[in-house]
Formats: structure tokens, sequence, C-alpha cells
């Protein structure tokens, strides 16, 4: 009796598993792969539209001057609470929330009734290896004032500060999720905010609409 070649018989049971040889054993085309597309611009030769109107203006970082100065650079030197009030210091008052602005005046402990300032958070946002301060307010008509800091040249800097109404908040390596409910039914509305480089402060990069998951 021949033996059959340990080669052959590797061959035969590969081509039998995945029916990819012909009736001699030989390899079988699979037929023609598909070709990447690259985009297609539609339309090129349409003459574009103006600008709707002036664009928003870009977030800027905000040096908060009345705040104690941080030479190591590490902000938890500072109390969460210290900055939360050099920020209410330094702008006058929180874009016009009177009653948030006299409770973090007033606050004595955070997270203790009736202060309105949620437990301070630090994550590295800017990705320099340091960490940064992030910070809830509760404000008038369960909105959310939601405020970041880092340091810079030992200074407190603000460098996000935005309202919000979230049904969570979520910080995932640099970026920082905001989760609202939608006006349209069966959708929420994500925000994501990320940090620019150029501006040196958190900036709102995606805002999308995707399933709410709840009701079903």
């Amino acid at each position: 009796m021949t033996a059959v070649p340990a080669l052959a018989l590797s061959v035969a049971a590969v081509c039998t598993l995945l029916s990819g040889c012909d009736g001699t054993g030989k390899p079988r085309s699979a037929g023609h792969a598909v070709a990447a597309a690259a985009p297609e611009r539609l339309w090129p030769g349409r003459q574009l539209p103006p600008p709707l109107g002036k664009p928003d203006d870009p977030p800027k970082p905000m040096p908060l001057r009345s705040a104690p100065r941080v030479p190591s650079g590490d902000i938890r030197r500072v109390t969460a609470l210290a900055v939360a009030r050099a920020a209410v210091e330094d702008t006058g008052s929180t874009v016009g929330w009177d009653a948030t602005t006299k409770g973090i005046k007033e606050c004595r402990v955070i997270g203790r009734t009736p202060c309105p300032i949620l437990a301070p958070h630090y994550r590295d946002l800017n990705g320099d290896g340091k960490d940064e301060l992030l910070l809830g307010v509760e404000a008038e008509q369960r909105f959310l004032l939601l405020w970041a800091f880092t340091v810079r040249d030992g200074v407190i800097t603000k460098v996000l500060d935005d309202w919000v109404r979230p049904l969570s908040v979520e910080v995932s390596g640099h970026d920082v999720t905001v989760r609202e409910a939608a006006e349209k039914g069966g959708y929420d509305l994500r925000k994501v905010y990320s940090w620019d480089r150029r501006l040196q402060a958190m900036k709102e990069r995606i805002t999308e609409y995707v399933e709410s998951g709840r009701g079903k």
C-alpha cells in the first residue's frame, strides 16, 4: 500500500473544510473581491451658499484670579469648594442663576444640603498627565452647570463652562459625555466634550441623536 504524503492529506483536509478547491485538489477562486470605494462628491459644480450666520464664540479659558495660586500644578491642593467660590467671585454670577450663585457662596460642605455643588471628580482631560477638576452644580429648573478647571502657570483656569439637563454624565479617557432627553420621541441627545489644543479648552466636539432605549 502506497503511503499518502502528509502534505497532501493536509491540503485535502483544508479543501474539504473550506470547500475552496476544485475536483483536482487545486485551490478554487472565491470570486472577485469588492474594491474599496473612495467617497464621491455629488454635484461638485454647485455654487456654495453663504454662512447661515455668525459662528458661535469658541470656548475660552478663564483664569480665576481670586483663587489661590498652585505653583506645583496639582489642582488637588485647592479644595473644590474654594475653586467654585472663586469661579463665582470672578464672574459675579453664574450665567444668571441667582439662587445657584447664592447657594455656592453660602455652601459650607459639598454634597450636604442645601449646597448645590456635587461631589468633585478628578481626571486628566488634556493628556498632560495631571488631573483636571470636574464640577457639577445643581441649578434652577433641574439644570446642571458643568465646569472643568485646570492649572496653567500656577493659575487655576476654567476650561469648560456649560449648562445641561442631563440624564447622565460620563467620563471616558479624555472625553466628557452628556446624555440629555431630546424632543424627538425615542431619542436622546448625546454630547461629547473633548480637549481642543488650539483653544486650550474643552469643546463640544460631537452632538448627535441616539436611541434612548427607554420605554421598551
